[in-house]
């Protein structure tokens, strides 16, 4: 079955479908609705065939529902009907979620995204579960998506910011004591030699992970 897979990101939304190689995006924002999202996705994949659309959303989903507002997107995504909107059967999961899927190769995986926030997801045996730890406490009052996220990386610079990324990873793989760390997102290119038991995902991955939804479910 032909899949259209939707990447929703704080900064840009990219789609890819199952048949091709080459994915689109366009930018999004603190003023992008869902409404607004559906439009311009159907403007770009106009010359597309597609029967069925997985959705990655960067917050939290609840068996397969969006269950709250989005920290750095426009309002309106609880309760929109996508399967509506686009005409077609759609499946939504956590962006990270999504991520970690598409990464995923055996045994128990954590999936840590760095991009406007910081995304999280396991997988193990097989089986995702979308989880929310950017927004446990880390120190100083802050959380661990306000060291590693976008703000963190502006406001400590790259230097200090690599140095938390690691030091997160090194208390959550204590805690989850995953086989694999997955590090992903838009800010993953900023980092280089990870240590052993880490590797970097690819750009694909999330698309991989929204094509296999309508395969796993």
């Amino acid at each position: 079955m032909k899949v259209l897979a939707i990447d929703v990101g704080g900064t840009h939304i990219k789609l890819l479908v199952s048949t091709k190689s080459k994915r689109r995006r366009f930018a999004s924002g603190p003023k992008m609705t869902p409404a607004e999202m559906v439009k311009r996705v159907k403007e770009l994949s106009v010359d597309w065939k597609y029967r069925a659309i997985s959705i990655g959303y960067p917050g939290l989903v609840v068996q397969g529902r969006i269950a709250a507002e989005p920290r750095n997107l426009g309002p309106g995504w609880v309760g929109f009907d996508f399967a509506q909107a686009f005409d077609r059967p759609v499946r939504i999961v956590n962006d990270a979620a999504m991520q970690a899927l598409g990464s995923y190769e055996k045994g128990r995986l954590l999936f840590l995204g760095l991009g406007t926030g910081l995304g999280s997801a396991m997988v193990v045996d097989g089986r995702v579960e979308p989880m929310e730890l950017g927004h446990l406490p880390y120190r100083k009052g802050r959380t661990y998506e306000d060291y590693v996220g976008a703000d963190g990386l502006k406001r400590l610079g790259k230097k200090k910011w690599r140095k938390h990324v690691w030091k997160v990873i090194e208390v959550l793989r204590a805690a989850l004591e995953p086989d694999t760390v997955v590090v992903g997102g838009g800010n993953a290119k900023r980092l280089s030699d990870p240590p052993k038991g880490v590797r970097f995902g690819e750009n694909s991955d999330a698309f991989k992970g929204g094509f296999l939804l309508w395969k796993t479910k």
